[in-house]
């Protein structure tokens, strides 16, 4: 009797095929003959520097990008989302394929509360009244482990903390329970222990609701983290693609083993204890009034401690950490250093001392000002839209020297652009082009240069490398190095990432709330730390490595 032949099992469909996508503006392609499929209940992650063409495709695919001309077919439930209608697409918005961005506090709307903007997307998706919508938005708040979720639902965007908005996003995301989740850089701002916890709760979501996560993102160990594949991006065309850990063990292009390799080097200039001190603080201190609850807040105000007695002491040309969760008090402690927060306690830049209210512009604080700057996270939203590179990075210099000339500014704003790598010869034009003409990290380096050109004494730099992809962090991480070692400059940098305060810093401040917890020589306290707030960070990092 013959055996009959074994039948292979069936590959079932995917639940996306994407085949020759091309996205084109005014008949230039940006992203090149893309093809990929993903899986139901499957995690993909897009990978790629800054332009390479991630958030173009994934917007592509439910046509949210204006005036881009779309080419090949992204197939999903036997239509091409490419070509379906206008009302169809608004359908799959939503109901099948839903999306977390970048920056919640952008993406939510500051005029509702979170409870209302989830209760809308309910009542116009799966048809609820209004007390079952709100009911059903404060289950799906509670559900991403937001405590208090009744409470919280009557909370507005900006009085939720980072983490808590990148959760309200995802309740909302899954209100109309789609079949595919478009994860945009979630958790890019976060601080370490809180990329954690929104990883495991993807995966978690993932787990118990069956769908797929196609995630976009250029953090490489979140990627072996949380992916089953990973499709690598370079220049608008997909180089590389298969199972994660394939991927990282043996990476076959060029550009992935380029990604792959791109981690933060420590090239600092060596630790000089008899530096005199540029910054010293001394039990300093930061409050804000509360309002209290009841017939009290009639007649007085409760007070909150932000920062509480925080000393440190920051050498001239040397680098000093700061590291902690979200709302340790990290932010608070730059803005009082800067002189943008009215404190108590002990504060001296160069022997000096912030006259009170420091938001007075007398001329000692001016003096002051021109001693200590900043460089923001986010280049594109701290730089103006309207103002060309020669007025943003030569404002500061005509109000340090209005006695210079036309030429003479042009010369010296010109000389601080070459000296963080942009010249004319690269940019033809600079001094007319707006921030939008520049990528992630070249508006970095326009910022470090509108910090510079006062010369000042002291940089703080809160997240400088963050929103930026791992080989521009890299680039922009050697140069504040080389900076440092040419103009003798100390930084305050203030950062989540364990890697960065690795390659950059001396010595390190950990913060609770909002105070400090551990300080001491950078390697001792990371690679040794005492208190187990900083075992517990130290352990969340390594995790994410």
């Amino acid at each position: 009797m013959l055996e009959s032949a074994s039948i292979p099992a069936a590959v079932p469909a995917p639940l996306l095929q994407v085949n020759h996508l091309h996205v084109g503006f005014g008949g230039q392609d940006v992203v090149k003959d893309l093809s990929f499929s993903i899986q139901a209940g499957e995690k993909l992650a897009l990978v790629g520097e800054s332009g390479s063409g991630k958030t173009i495709t994934a917007l592509s695919l439910l046509r949210l990008v204006g005036d881009a001309q779309l080419r090949g077919e992204a197939l999903m439930g036997g239509r091409n989302l490419l070509q379906i209608s206008e009302r169809e697409i608004q359908a799959v918005r939503g109901d099948e394929i839903a999306v977390i961005f970048q920056e919640p506090m952008t993406a939510l709307n500051p005029l509702l509360t979170m409870g209302a903007q989830i209760a809308e997307v309910l009542q116009l998706k799966r048809g609820m009244g209004d007390k079952e919508a709100w009911a059903q938005a404060v289950e799906l708040l509670a559900t991403t482990g937001i405590r208090e979720p009744e409470r919280r639902a009557g909370s507005y965007p900006h009085q939720l903390s980072g983490g808590q908005r990148q959760r309200a996003m995802i309740a909302m995301a899954l209100a109309s329970r789609p079949k595919l989740l478009i994860a945009d850089e979630p958790t890019t701002a976060l601080d370490v222990s809180l990329r954690g916890q929104i990883l495991e709760l993807l995966s978690d979501l993932q787990r118990q609701t069956g769908m797929a996560v196609l995630m976009i993102t250029h953090d490489l160990p979140l990627v072996r983290h949380f992916a089953d594949r990973v499709a690598v991006m370079e220049k608008g065309r997909l180089v590389e693609q298969g199972p994660v850990a394939d991927v990282f063990a043996a990476p076959q292009h060029p550009y992935t083993q380029k990604l792959l390799a791109s981690t933060p080097q420590r090239q600092v200039v060596a630790r000089q204890p008899d530096a005199p001190a540029v910054l010293q603080t001394q039990g300093l201190q930061v409050s804000y009034a509360t309002p209290l609850p009841g017939i009290r807040g009639w007649f007085r105000k409760g007070r909150f401690d932000a920062l509480r007695g925080a000393s440190m002491v920051l050498g001239r040309g040397q680098t000093l950490g700061v590291i902690g969760e979200s709302g340790s008090g990290k932010s608070t402690l730059a803005q009082a250093i800067l002189g943008l927060l009215p404190s108590q306690g002990e504060l001296r830049i160069d022997q000096q001392s912030w006259q009170q209210p420091p938001q007075h512009n007398s001329a000692s604080n001016q003096q002051l000002r021109r001693k200590v700057q900043v460089v923001f996270q986010d280049p594109f939203s701290s730089l103006s839209p309207r103002m060309t590179v020669q007025e943003i990075v030569g404002e500061g210099l005509q109000l340090a020297q209005p006695g210079l000339s036309a030429a003479q500014l042009r010369e010296q704003v010109l000389a601080m652009l070459n000296e963080v790598g942009m010249t004319e010869v690269q940019f033809p034009e600079l001094l007319d082009r707006y921030p939008h003409a520049f990528s992630g990290g070249q508006r970095q380096r326009l910022a470090i240069a509108r910090a510079l050109i006062v010369d000042p004494e002291i940089l703080v730099l809160d997240e400088p490398t963050s929103a930026l992809d791992v080989t521009i962090q890299q680039q922009v991480l050697a140069l504040l190095q080389r900076l440092q070692r040419e103009r003798g400059l100390s930084y305050l940098l203030i950062t989540h990432d364990v890697a960065v305060i690795r390659a950059m810093a001396h010595e390190v401040l950990v913060m609770k709330d909002g105070e400090v917890v551990e300080a001491g020589e950078v390697m001792q306290v990371l690679d040794a730390p005492r208190e187990a707030y900083t075992q517990r960070l130290m352990a969340a990092s390594l995790e994410l490595s």
